[in-house]
């Protein structure tokens, strides 16, 4: 009687922690309204294509594909700066913040050619972009390596790839 009073107790024992476990396991990967590990993990992902489709367009020097790249990473910055979206470390919601106003300033300027762009340095290690966006180079060269900070912060210590830009 005994015995068996044991291996029931036994089993349920283990029947609830393979319950906790599995229970465990399904919340670490559902994604919350955009909340969790695997939510930033997808921000990541698409801010690392939206980062690579802004350096082609504007290595190409196609002025209608930068704005569309800009346009596109305005609602992902702004989850991504504000934290209601995205659980992220505040370092992260900061840069975020930071290539949110280059992304808008970046906007504003190609909306009128006719404002002057803020001068920045550009980052070493990128080629100067081609005509006509000449006068954004240090503008967007900052806001793309802005956006690859912002990866190595919402992906951890994972390499990123770098800038895609033309050979010499």
């Amino acid at each position: 009687m005994k015995s068996r009073f044991a291996r029931s107790i036994a089993a349920i024992a283990v029947g609830a922690m393979l319950v906790v476990s599995a229970a465990g396991m399904a919340s670490a990967s559902v994604v919350d309204n955009g909340k969790g590990t695997s939510g930033t993990e997808a921000a990541g992902a698409l801010v690392l294509e939206l980062r690579d489709r802004l350096a082609e367009a504007a290595y190409a020097g196609d002025v209608s594909s930068t704005k569309d790249a800009l346009r596109r990473l305005e609602p992902l910055l702004g989850d991504l700066s504000s934290g209601e979206a995205y659980v992220i470390q505040a370092e992260a919601r900061e840069t975020a913040g930071e290539a949110q106003t280059q992304r808008d300033e970046n906007a504003r300027v190609l909306a009128d050619p006719a404002t002057a762009p803020r001068q920045v340095p550009a980052p070493p290690g990128l080629p100067p972009l081609p005509d006509p966006l000449t006068m954004l180079n240090g503008l967007l060269q900052s806001l793309l390596q802005t956006l690859s900070n912002l990866l190595i912060s919402l992906l951890g210590p994972l390499p990123v790839p770098p800038i895609p830009v033309p050979a010499p």
